[in-house]
């Protein structure tokens, strides 16, 4: 059966990026009987920058909310919070003794937030990528949904595991275990990372403040305002073109992401039609799509109750995957039971 693990950070509030790139696929996934789903808001991930703790936990809360306002079918998938599993920290541990330094030194994201945030490198932002293989190895997830900016984290998260696999190759033999699926990238081909609408070359940011961020929980009129100040360029064409239209064509791959269109279709939709039509019709679209789910949002983050009920079953589930997971490592490697 394919398995695939995934998770969002509750560092900041939900985006449309977050939506589309994300848990719109996953919420499809979801009903997939032949995948196995596991959805965790990672929140351990989230601290490597100071957060405030009532913040922290209302976005835990809304991230999970956002997940089942979309539609994720939570009897054939599994949604937890990182924290309630605590092999996602015992296996970082000890995944850790088998990441060299140098690997984790050249990641992007540790550059690039080491530099955003100087007065607060701390250990956490550098093994953070151990974290994150722990929490796709735990579930012998098959397949991973990653953006752009997360393949060198599921490159490094291979290269562990192979290792591991290697080093204790005759302990895995012997005790009849298969060690660690090797787990492989599935990026979506549209919306894989939806950017800001002011700067199209930056990614959406749920953390940094912008004019061009969409924010899931944006009224109509706020939507359609940032689409109408949405970034373009002089061409007045409507084209599929990263390298020279990057704006027209994150507008064009939203459309495609919302509509279920290919770039090909949403293309030959406005021939001979001016941004300021498209731009109208892209953001009518987006306004349609969230309405129903902002609606379900809003009653599902008023019943902390039931939210927590639905997170403990799923933490339950996961432990239950999890912890063998754990204690196969810990025996391989010679822990006394």
């Amino acid at each position: 059966m394919k398995t695939v693990l995934s998770g969002i950070q509750p560092s900041g509030d939900m985006t449309l990026g977050n939506y589309l790139g994300a848990i719109k696929n996953h919420v499809k996934a979801s009903k997939d009987p032949s995948t196995q789903s596991y959805y965790c808001v990672v929140d351990l991930h989230a601290i490597t920058v100071r957060q405030d703790p009532k913040l922290l936990r209302e976005r835990t809360y809304a991230v999970a909310a956002w997940y089942l306002a979309a539609g994720l079918d939570t009897d054939q998938s599994t949604l937890f919070v990182q924290s309630h599993v605590r092999a996602h920290t015992e296996l970082a541990w000890l995944l850790s003794t088998f990441t060299q330094i140098g690997e984790l030194e050249r990641m992007t994201q540790y550059k690039d937030k080491s530099q955003r945030h100087k007065h607060n490198i701390n250990a956490g932002l550098l093994t953070y990528p151990v974290l994150m293989a722990a929490d796709i190895l735990l579930y012998n997830a098959t397949h991973v949904p990653v953006g752009d900016d997360q393949k060198q984290h599921l490159e490094l998260t291979r290269d562990v595991a192979i290792r591991f696999n290697n080093h204790y190759k005759k302990e895995l033999k012997k005790a009849k275990q298969r060690g660690f699926i090797i787990p492989e990238p599935a990026i979506p081909e549209i919306a894989a990372r939806v950017m800001d609408l002011q700067y199209p070359e930056n990614k959406m940011s749920k953390s940094a403040e912008s004019a061009g961020t969409v924010l899931l929980a944006d009224t109509p009129k706020q939507i359609e305002k940032a689409f109408k100040r949405a970034v373009t360029d002089n061409e007045a064409n409507v084209a599929w073109d990263r390298a020279n239209q990057p704006g027209v064509t994150n507008l064009l791959g939203i459309y495609c992401a919302v509509k279920g269109l290919t770039p090909d279709q949403a293309v030959a939709e406005f021939a001979g039609k001016g941004y300021g039509d498209f731009k109208g019709t892209v953001a009518d679209a987006v306004v349609a799509e969230l309405e129903p789910i902002q609606q379900r949002f809003a009653e599902l983050i008023e019943d902390k109750a039931e939210l927590d009920k639905i997170l403990a079953k799923g933490a339950e589930k996961a432990n239950q995957q999890a912890q063998p997971i754990v204690e196969m490592v810990k025996d391989i490697m010679g822990f006394v039971k």
